[in-house]
């Protein structure tokens, strides 16, 4: 049984650039943001739901069975767009945590999904998010990898200090590459999104800095491996092979 205090909103439009029509496009039979869907669903920690502002893509939510929410067209981020359709689908209040799973991650496992709540166990923590060490030079010097800084409080979790496109920190010791899906307090929630982008936050490109701006506290799990992001044609092939169904 799910948890009626944990919301799983995964937000999803159209617009992306590089793989235009994203959400929609097909793996192994169905929409990609279906297979984001069951993984959350896999993961039984709570209500599940596409915030979205594309009929198309409510559409083939619901057609598979989903829920969705339409949201208005008009958010600056992802954060805006799930505190909007929090509002809509739990106006009572009753859920105390709001996942933000990004709608490019169909590769991702539900264990993963799961490790992101634990360090809302520590009533200090305002919002919690993921990262994995980084093995590769390649990951270690691309500004497209953002590495999460923080310093160890237990094993396998860090209390983030800064999060950079640049390869930090400096010197010998492990590097981590920082995984896009977070999980709010629903208050730690409605205070970003009231908040003004930040200074660091516009320089590095990355919201997440906005929180650590002013002052929330933010806890990181480590994780075995990174979700594979779907952003490229190569991506898509990559997740088309993974997920391909085994015909023996």
């Amino acid at each position: 049984m799910t948890d009626s205090r944990i919301l799983v909103l995964i937000p999803a439009r159209m617009a992306a650039t590089r793989l235009p029509g994203k959400p929609l496009l097909d793996i192994a039979g169905l929409p990609m943001i279906v297979h984001v869907l069951r993984r959350a669903e896999e993961a039984k920690i709570g209500r599940v739901a596409v915030a979205t502002d594309t009929p198309e893509i409510a559409d083939a939510v619901r057609a598979a069975g989903g829920e969705a929410v339409m949201t208005r067209a008009s958010h600056a981020s992802g954060s805006d767009r799930i505190h909007e359709a929090m509002l809509a689908l739990d106006p009572a209040g009753k859920a105390e945590i709001v996942v933000n799973l990004q709608g490019d991650f169909p590769t991702i496992m539900p264990d993963t999904i799961r490790a992101a709540l634990p360090p809302l166990d520590d009533p200090a923590v305002d919002i919690a998010t993921l990262a994995s060490q980084i093995h590769t030079e390649e990951e270690d010097r691309a500004p497209s990898v953002v590495k999460a800084i923080g310093s160890p409080i237990g094993p396998n979790r860090l209390r983030a200090l800064y999060f950079t496109r640049a390869t930090a920190p400096h010197g010998d010791g492990p590097r981590y590459h920082h995984i896009g899906l977070y999980a709010y307090r629903r208050a730690a929630l409605q205070r970003f999104v009231t908040l003004a982008p930040s200074p660091l936050e516009q320089q590095e490109k990355l919201e997440q800095l906005r929180a650590l701006e002013a002052g929330m506290r933010i806890d990181i799990t480590i994780v075995d491996s990174v979700p594979r992001g779907v952003d490229t044609p190569a991506d898509l092939e990559t997740a088309r092979k993974i997920l391909k169904p085994h015909s023996d």
